[in-house]
């Protein structure tokens, strides 16, 4: 069986949204004094490859450990947008073009190729970033999440927020941000899980976001 790595390794040089500080990981004990080595690890709720729910913008949202188990696992398929170029949105015709198994699919992971930027400025940049029209199709249907190889759903200068509000308004669904090696899925449905830290009304978290094939597909709902 074929397990694929999805998530990004959180270290001391992760990038970070701007105004966000960087993971601390601090040694506290170690093998030559204590015999063993524990670790100090200090990082925000939204580092790395994470999850947003909707306590992430909405007070009365949904938080992550109030959401089923449910809510993290099932089939995926990959939009492929590696043709945008930066500021380019989007559409509908990337979605069609992935055909019948996007209505099967529970999570839509949209790979841009932007993951190849990881650890420069350029990460930074003007990602390509879901329409309006992209938005209501999602809202339309009882999809479990969405996905992004880069920063977040929204351009880093869109202080407003505009698509994570929109997505999570009056609506249960998880938005991961921040994926990677979403070029190693193929273009079909595969099975994929995306299980956050259990912290206590957690308003994001870091996960370790997985694809995998079998035989059969997992059927969760």
């Amino acid at each position: 069986m074929k397990i694929i790595d999805l998530s990004h390794t959180i270290a001391k040089t992760t990038p970070v949204f701007p105004g966000s500080e960087k993971p601390h990981l601090t040694t506290v004990a170690s093998y030559e004094k204590d015999g063993y080595r524990e670790s100090l690890i200090c990082i925000y709720s939204h580092v790395g490859t994470h999850i947003d729910p909707p306590a992430h913008v909405y007070e009365t949202g949904l938080t992550l450990d109030l959401l089923p188990l449910t809510q993290f696992i099932g089939q995926a398929i990959v939009i492929d947008c590696r043709h945008l170029r930066p500021r380019e949105s989007i559409t509908m015709a990337e979605i069609n073009r992935a055909g019948e198994d996007v209505e099967a699919a529970d999570f839509l992971l949209f790979n841009t190729g932007w993951d190849k930027f990881w650890g420069s400025e350029e990460y930074f940049g003007d990602y390509p970033c879901i329409d309006d029209e992209v938005l209501e199709f999602i809202s339309s249907k009882n999809y479990k999440g969405i996905g992004f190889d880069v920063m977040g759903i929204d351009p880093i200068s869109d202080i407003s927020l505009y698509r994570h509000k929109k997505l999570f308004r009056n609506k249960q669904i998880i938005n991961i941000e921040n994926l990677t090696n979403l070029d190693q899925c193929g273009s079909g449905l595969f099975n994929f899980s995306c299980f956050p830290l259990k912290i206590k009304n957690a308003d994001g978290a870091p996960t370790r976001a997985v694809a995998w094939e079998v035989n059969t597909f997992l059927i969760i709902k």
